[in-house]
């Protein structure tokens, strides 16, 4: 389906180390699995005068400001300027961006946050990709399993995409906005410059420039 593929999806592939990734793939969802691989491929190439793998497989950028209360799994790359706070736990296969912002009591597993994302209280993110600039209100949460454990279907416009994955969150396009509190359901994905209100349960595909307000009330976004 056209309006899934990354590149309607995620706009700025610049905005992450990751982007060789998406541009071998299709749909955003089928980076994935190539997290892991693809962090322990390229952080031994990535520049000593500005990276330093603090522990086996876990390469920080030297401008990158860390919690010492903070937990960092492998493997992982933070990228410059990323700020990782109190007790974010990083479970690991984690990419976080440059200039990102990883809260408080927040945790993150087989993720790519590109540039400047903000997940910065009290959020999961798991088996997620989150796209440059967006934003995850206090409490939001990515659920990336089905309760009942079956493969995960994104519904998008009356279709049921196929995924193949037993574990995928949700897929942020650029500059989203997921107001405190809200659930993105296995199989989310939200184009760019949409708004998700607050408490929402969020469900298949949303399309960018819209305001979800809840399942079935999606409003367009009017344009300044």
């Amino acid at each position: 389906m056209e309006a899934l593929k990354i590149k309607n999806i995620l706009k700025d592939l610049d905005q992450t180390i990751a982007k060789e990734l998406f541009l071998q793939a299709e749909y955003p969802w089928e980076v994935l699995g190539k997290i892991e691989d693809f962090i322990l491929k390229t952080g031994p190439c990535l520049p000593k005068e500005e990276y330093e793998e603090v522990k086996e497989h876990v390469w920080v950028a030297k401008s990158a400001r860390i919690a010492p209360t903070a937990y960092l799994g492998a493997p992982l790359i933070i990228g410059p300027d990323a700020e990782i706070r109190h007790c974010a736990f990083i479970r690991g296969k984690a990419i976080v961006g440059a200039g990102c912002v990883v809260g408080n009591s927040t945790e993150l597993k087989n993720v790519i946050l590109f540039n400047k994302v903000q997940v910065p209280h009290y959020n999961y993110v798991g088996d997620s990709i989150l796209g440059y600039r967006s934003h995850m209100g206090a409490g939001s949460i990515t659920s990336n399993v089905k309760s009942d454990k079956t493969l995960v279907t994104i519904s998008a416009e009356g279709e049921k995409i196929k995924t193949g994955l037993k574990k995928m969150g949700a897929v942020l396009g650029d500059f989203v906005e997921v107001g405190c509190n809200s659930v993105l359901n296995p199989g989310t994905v939200i184009g760019a410059h949409t708004n998700v209100y607050p408490l929402s349960m969020v469900r298949g595909y949303v399309k960018d420039h819209s305001i979800y307000k809840k399942q079935g009330e999606v409003a367009a976004k009017l344009e300044n």
